[in-house]
């Protein structure tokens, strides 16, 4: 299915990271006037139009709002790792507070505000019934808490500006760090667990990912709502590195880690972040995600509402996203 344009002006956050990068050289692509906010400190992008900009300095925001005055923003950015809570708040809530604000004062006439939270916004689910929409929002660690906390904040402190939250699953596909951690491992000749061999999560393939946020974001039926979206296969990880095996296509020893094992090294990690305050990939609150039986969650409002449904299959996404690694030398 083809993406959809974003006609008008578009604002984006969260230009470098995973995502965010996708989602821009896909509107650039399609001829979309965009323009990114970069931090402080950070080197502007090779691709399209920059502005820096401290979310912490809301004069400063409305400055970039007052000038670009864009139809639409596209808030991608975050934090997903941090040491205390209050990291997660500084990185995740205050810069929408900020950012929506701004727009409000400077620009009301805004189309929308997309906020791109998290699946963990709702916390774990029972394997037998992943999260609708309608569920119960429980966080169960710091991250998917200040995503819930962010989402409160467009949910009551909008000012008018029509806004609509978007949840993905588990995103993978060409540019991300996280799942090529598998890959890389595989093509290393290992097949680890982390005693999650039979734990369940939904994903969804990055273009996919970036194409439902398109089509949120312009829908009338979208406005003041929240999605997940996924492409509603509900996969362990077991089958999710059997695909990654199948395209690297190298003889690996598989090696099942005990939890027991997992826990005593985020621990570890955990201690070392509070004596040098950075953080690890591997901690307690990584650790509390890790152990939950499933991740999971339906997309049939999304393809209610908006008509978003996933294009990409498990199976084609890895071998696309190896595809890509080989291609771009990340092995």
């Amino acid at each position: 299915m083809a993406t959809p344009k974003l006609d008008g002006k578009v604002l984006i956050t969260g230009a470098s990271g995973f995502i965010g990068s996708r989602l821009r050289d896909v509107l650039l692509a399609s001829g979309s006037d965009v323009v990114a906010i970069r931090r402080p400190g950070s080197p502007p992008s090779k691709a399209g139009r920059s502005v820096q900009a401290d979310y912490a300095d809301v004069a400063e925001l409305e400055r970039v709002v007052a000038t670009e005055k864009p139809d639409y923003v596209l808030h991608v950015a975050g934090v997903t790792k941090g040491t205390s809570y209050e990291d997660f708040r500084l990185g995740n809530v205050m810069p929408t507070r900020n950012l929506l604000g701004a727009l409000h004062r400077q620009h009301p006439d805004a189309k929308r505000f997309v906020l791109v939270s998290s699946l963990t916004s709702y916390g774990p689910s029972a394997t037998s019934a992943p999260h609708r929409e309608a569920d119960p929002r429980r966080p169960i660690e710091y991250y998917g808490r200040s995503k819930l906390e962010a989402e409160e904040v467009v949910e009551e402190e909008s000012g008018g500006i029509p806004w609509t939250i978007l949840r993905p699953s588990g995103v993978y596909g060409p540019g991300d760090v996280d799942y090529f951690n598998l890959f890389k491992s595989a093509m290393r000749g290992w097949n680890v667990f982390f005693g999650n061999r039979d734990r369940c999560m939904s994903i969804i393939y990055v273009d996919d990912c970036v194409r439902g946020t398109l089509m949120a974001a312009q829908h009338e039926n979208s406005v003041g709502k929240g999605y997940f979206l996924t492409n509603d296969e509900h996969v362990t990880w077991e089958q999710f590195q059997s695909e990654v095996l199948q395209v690297v296509d190298r003889r690996v020893r598989t090696l099942d880690l005990p939890e027991q094992l997992v826990s005593i090294a985020a621990l570890g990690g955990e201690l070392a972040s509070r004596i040098d305050r950075k953080p690890r990939l591997l901690n307690l609150q990584k650790a509390k995600m890790g152990a939950q039986q499933a991740w999971t969650c339906v997309g049939a409002a999304a393809r209610t509402d908006f008509g978003f449904s996933a294009d990409v299959d498990l199976v084609e996404g890895i071998r696309r996203t190896h595809d890509w690694y080989l291609a771009n030398d990340w092995y």
